[in-house]
């Protein structure tokens, strides 16, 4: 990864990535900052590890004085440091809602809130990877952007090479979301539909990589994963700054591999260990959320086992449909550290977590929301969660993506004729 010390246009210092090598999920085998996403010793995933007293360097009032989004926290991140070099929509900053009547309607006395990131640019968290993976990317001289996705990933892709000018090739399976199509297809760049499940796509992308066809092609969660999955890292950070600089007690969140679980988590401890934050007094509680027809890694732990069932996706939810997550062990581990649990929820609780979270806060979320919400409800009803804890949820995408979802729940309340005496035989008029 390129480090710059030179002065960019603004005539600010530029420093230099914190990053300092790939390093094993698995064995703890170092590796260089490149193109590799899997361990040559024992084939786990590797990770960005940075230096530690680069990132004790950063405080926040360097934060605070940065853009506003999320390369306020390029000090925290493998790449970006220099504005020049970034491909990005400049996503980030996204609303932090306030949620007393979803509260009130669960039997939750503590703050609730609500992590929007359906606010960004393409209207999904996938922006804030998507923005670090292919800044990476560039940095490493590919010249072409890719991706394997269930929909929102390729949103990104596309616009974020539209963006930059670069061309884009991006897999999706057939049977995906008619919106996520055409939000996707909009851009410009390839758009493969595979007659397949994601996991059949995901093989797929893993393949070509190898080839020598898309030898100068960056997949950004194959061959640059590690740098993707860094970006997840910023919706911590932010959700600790827009609270006055601390880490709720509780968080729940949406799984597909389970990488954005993790790396939450992760955001959280880096920001304890650079004295940024103190962590709560008796520590921050993970939770996890899966819908019923993709839920390997909740069954994995309600079965008290680190054996991960590889499953056929069903259901609503295509945009948690991983039947095989890569960071399923992860999420486990993070879950069971910090006393949280793991639920997940049928198609009809994920159509009224939508619902619900909409007529209480006036957020519409797309399926992976709706299971958020689903799965938060059951948190409480079984006790696992704590009412009187604050607790943050978080809401990956918008709901127009997903709108097939509640279209035949939701519509007109009324149908009246345009007069006056037919507002009022409907009961209008009080």
């Amino acid at each position: 990864m390129t480090s710059i010390i030179d002065e960019p246009a603004t005539g600010a210092p530029v420093s230099a990535s914190p990053a300092r090598a790939l390093v094993c999920r698995g064995c703890g085998a170092e590796y260089p900052l490149a193109a590799q996403h899997a361990c040559y010793e024992c084939f786990g995933p590797l990770e960005v590890a940075y230096d530690a007293a680069a990132l004790a360097r950063v405080t926040r009032a360097e934060i605070e004085a940065g853009p506003q989004n999320l390369w306020r926290y390029a000090a925290l991140l493998p790449a970006g440091q220099d504005p020049a070099t970034r491909v990005t929509l400049d996503p980030g900053l996204t609303p932090l809602v306030s949620a007393p009547n979803l509260a009130a309607a669960l039997g939750i006395r503590a703050p609730l809130w609500v992590k929007d990131d359906s606010a960004n640019p393409t209207h999904s968290f996938k922006d804030r990877v998507v923005s670090v993976a292919l800044t990476a990317a560039r940095d490493l001289g590919f010249t072409r952007f890719a991706c394997a996705s269930t929909g929102n990933l390729a949103n990104s892709v596309a616009a974020h090479a539209a963006r930059a000018g670069v061309p884009s090739i991006v897999f999706i399976p057939a049977d995906l979301e008619p919106g996520k199509v055409v939000t996707t297809a909009v851009y410009g760049g390839e758009l493969v539909a595979i007659d397949g499940s994601y996991d059949d796509v995901n093989r797929l992308c893993s393949e070509l990589v190898e080839t020598d066809e898309f030898e100068d092609t960056a997949f950004v969660n194959v061959n640059v994963r590690p740098f993707y999955a860094e970006g997840s890292k910023t919706l911590g950070y932010e959700v600790a700054e827009q609270l006055g600089w601390r880490i709720p007690e509780q968080v729940v969140i949406p799984m597909a591999s389970g990488e954005l679980l993790t790396k939450v988590d992760k955001a959280f401890s880096e920001l304890v260990e650079i004295g940024l934050v103190e962590a709560p007094a008796n520590g921050w509680r993970v939770f996890g959320a899966q819908s019923a027809g993709c839920n390997p890694i909740a069954v994995a732990l309600h079965g008290e086992t680190d054996t991960i069932t590889p499953v056929k996706p069903t259901g609503i939810a295509k945009s948690l449909n991983i039947g095989d997550p890569a960071a399923g062990l992860y999420a486990l581990e993070a879950v069971r550290r910090t006393g949280g649990w793991m639920d997940y929820a049928s198609d009809d609780e994920i159509r009224e977590g939508i619902r619900l979270l909409a007529r209480t806060t006036g957020v519409f979320a797309e399926t992976a929301g709706g299971v958020t919400v689903a799965v938060l409800r059951k948190l409480v009803e079984s006790g696992k969660l704590d009412p009187d804890a604050e607790t943050v949820v978080f809401n990956t995408g918008e709901g127009l993506k997903t709108i097939d979802a509640v279209a035949q729940q939701v519509g007109p309340t009324h149908r009246v004729k345009p007069s006056l005496r037919s507002v009022r035989e409907a009961g209008l008029l009080g």
